[in-house]
């Protein structure tokens, strides 16, 4: 199995799979996601070690080895939100339904992605697992959890960290990241970048789009945005939640070279 037959099945998954649609309670989605965007990694890469500096995420984040021993690969992609999803969420004020609708159904697909390619990995005679799904996963008290998909996307490449705290990639922002990782040999995706934030114009865009005041231009406090989440966002749309006025219509991806 190489990346390009992974990107072939996802992509494949994306488009077909019924639970990559929502038609419940007056909402209907006709496509949650559009097809991914796949890198890999080496399990090895230095980039992972880095992560467990406290500045960056804490000793507690893990690296792929210590989640799956003799990992060899750490395969990531993006799912970016359909335009009917982005278009939904353009307005200011509350998220969309659809949006908070294609957060949580669209996480349930997610995790339905997930597994498929951990079967499809070990069908092609390797182990496979990914973090989001054990159950030693965690979020600690700052907010920052054991495993980072959008830090394990910026290693394999497949963009940059903006002002808020997104990433940047070919497809924009507004999406969802998983990650798989793999004893199999799947090789690495060229990484065409070298700084954290180099896809970011600090155009500041983001900042003006936030409802709850936690991004400035100085960066984001993740305790303000979950303090909105919290207090505002789920009481109204129980039991779905999510906001995403940062990731929409900010043509971050305009940056990239």
């Amino acid at each position: 199995m190489n990346l390009e037959e992974i990107a072939v099945l996802l992509g494949k998954q994306v488009e077909e799979h019924p639970s990559n649609t929502v038609n419940k309670e007056g909402i209907k989605i006709n496509k949650i996601f559009d097809r991914p965007l796949v890198k890999v990694a080496d399990a090895a890469d230095p980039l992972f070690s880095e992560f467990k500096n406290p500045e960056v995420i804490g000793r507690h984040h893990l690296l792929p080895a210590e989640w799956l021993q003799g990992a060899r690969t750490v395969v990531s992609y993006f799912l970016p939100f359909s335009l009917q999803v982005r278009k939904a969420n353009r307005s200011a004020g509350w998220p969309a339904r659809e949006w908070v609708y294609a957060r949580i159904e669209g996480e349930e697909f997610n995790n339905h992605l997930r597994g498929f390619l951990i079967n499809k990995l070990k069908d092609a005679g390797g182990r496979a697992m990914a973090p989001i799904l054990e159950k030693e996963f965690r979020i600690a008290s700052n907010l920052r959890s054991n495993w980072s998909e959008r830090h394990a996307a910026y290693v394999t490449g497949l963009g940059t960290f903006s002002l808020s705290r997104n990433m940047i990639t070919p497809k924009g922002c507004a999406g969802r990241y998983g990650s798989v990782i793999t004893d199999l040999d799947l090789g690495k995706s060229i990484r065409e970048y070298t700084q954290i934030e180099e896809y970011c114009t600090m155009c500041g865009k983001c900042v003006d789009r936030c409802p709850s005041g936690a991004i400035t231009m100085e960066g984001k406090d993740l305790q303000v945005c979950n303090s909105y989440i919290e207090n505002n966002i789920k009481p109204r749309f129980k039991p779905r939640y999510g906001c995403g006025k940062c990731q929409v219509d900010v043509d971050c991806e305009s940056s990239i070279p």
